[in-house]
């Protein structure tokens, strides 16, 4: 069969974008969180980022009303039209409904890639305070971390996880499991150092180098999808941690409001 003009054009154009990076997040109308927030990030590493949407919420930087969930078969048709198209290496995951959403998500990536690399934000709770998870199956919890790369949690998040655990034992389990970039934000004993746990329990502190930061809305999900970046560009897990870790950082000091601005270029260091 001959090919017409527009046909041929839009062959040779399915090669043309490389270094895609997906986020599967919510939609935050501010764009301080959430799918857009992860775009910019993506962007200002040099990839070019492709999204699906699981919820759609109503908030600014400041408040948090409502939150609207994207039906899970839609969210399953979104993430493999976008494989059909393009070669997906890495995954950012934020907001999810459910354990069992996120489970049936996971299974999705890796039907459609088997060596796909997933960096999942365990989001339970927007920063204004709404509850997103309420009752965790263990079980499930075990499985969904042997299916990602890694996880990013804060010390408020992890403490969830498990609540018949200590801190210290959540962590040396779920490092048996997967690795782990516990963000220290919340941290009260030595706030802003984070540590990463690889190979089961080996621990990198990574300190903070700002002296002061400014809190800026969605700083989370910054983080998280600056580290999906850098492993997207083939930087070995402790230097990208330390690359996410520094890059938040140059983001919350950006301006004094709570919705921070994105430098465009790539963080190698």
């Amino acid at each position: 069969m001959i090919k017409g003009n527009n046909q041929t054009h839009i062959d040779n154009c399915s090669s043309q974008i490389d270094n895609c990076i997906l986020s599967i997040a919510g939609l935050d109308p501010s764009s301080g969180a959430g799918l857009t927030s992860d775009i910019k990030t993506f962007e200002a590493h040099g990839l070019y980022g492709l999204s699906v949407c699981t919820a759609i919420t109503v908030q600014n930087d400041l408040d948090f009303k409502q939150c609207v969930w994207t039906e899970k078969n839609l969210i399953l048709n979104q993430i493999e039209t976008l494989f059909e198209r393009f070669t997906i290496e890495f995954v950012k995951i934020g907001i999810v409904e459910s354990w069992e959403v996120l489970s049936t998500i996971l299974d999705k990536l890796h039907a459609l890639n088997t060596n796909v690399k997933i960096v999942i934000d365990p989001i339970f709770r927007a920063s204004a305070g709404f509850d997103f998870h309420t009752q965790e199956n263990q079980k499930t919890l075990d499985k969904i971390w042997k299916k990602c790369y890694i996880i990013t949690p804060n010390y408020d998040e992890i403490n969830s996880l498990y609540p018949e655990k200590s801190i210290e034992e959540t962590i040396t389990h779920i490092s048996s499991l997967t690795n782990i970039y516990l963000k220290g934000g919340h941290r009260k004993d030595k706030k802003g150092w984070d540590e990463l746990y690889c190979n089961k329990i080996v621990q990198v502190n990574i300190e903070p180098r700002a002296g002061k930061i400014s809190e800026k809305h969605g700083s989370g999900c910054v983080l998280s999808s600056s580290l999906t970046s850098n492993l997207a560009l083939e930087i070995e897990l402790e230097d990208a941690a330390k690359n996410a870790k520094y890059y938040t950082e140059s983001f919350l000091n950006s301006n004094v409001s709570l919705l921070g601005k994105h430098s465009y270029s790539i963080t190698k260091d």
